[in-house]
């Protein structure tokens, strides 16, 4: 790529370049893609397998770099961590919201067709939780995680839970009016 630097620039540069390339397209692809992993995970633990397997295969500076590649990954990910932590914006650039797929027994359909959810999701998601009819479950949320979450009564005063799921404000005073 880089081929006229000193190799372990090289490493540095293409590592930074590939992780950002990487978050991003776990990103846009969306919550169903790493069902049950957050992007770090996955990045991290998919990415150090694939540096340690280079420095088992590689013959050309394949330990220097290896060990180089390793800790940028750390310092990276502690990095983006640490401020996403302490910065609001970075955390929405690197974390999804959760999603109101149901709500007082309706389907959220914009929502699901968005999210990429299936109405037979949500029954299964509900089936599993116990509930065997949709009116008797006030929500059903999409986890930032890919998983479902089936909320059976919600007390609309103090739902302090659900201040972080997208469209739950805009559906309760929807359905106020």
């Amino acid at each position: 790529m880089f081929s006229n630097l000193n190799p372990f620039l090289e490493t540095i540069i293409t590592g930074i370049i590939a992780y950002v390339a990487i978050i991003l397209v776990l990103r846009l692809s969306g919550k169903r893609t790493l069902a049950k992993w957050n992007s770090f995970d996955f990045v991290v633990t998919i990415a150090l397998g694939s540096v340690f397997a280079s420095v088992l295969l590689s013959t050309k500076d394949a330990f220097g770099k290896g060990i180089l590649g390793f800790a940028l990954l750390v310092l990276l990910q502690y990095i983006i961590t640490w401020i996403s932590v302490r910065t609001s914006v970075i955390q929405k650039l690197i974390k999804s919201e959760p999603a109101l797929l149901l709500y007082r027994g309706e389907m959220q359909h914009d929502v699901m067709k968005k999210e990429r959810i299936a109405e037979g999701e949500v029954l299964a998601a509900l089936r599993t939780s116990g509930v065997s009819a949709v009116e008797d479950a006030d929500a059903v949320i999409l986890e930032t995680d890919g998983s479902f979450s089936v909320i059976k009564n919600i007390d609309d005063s103090s739902a302090s839970a659900l201040k972080d799921v997208r469209e739950f404000d805009r559906t309760k005073m929807a359905r106020a009016n």
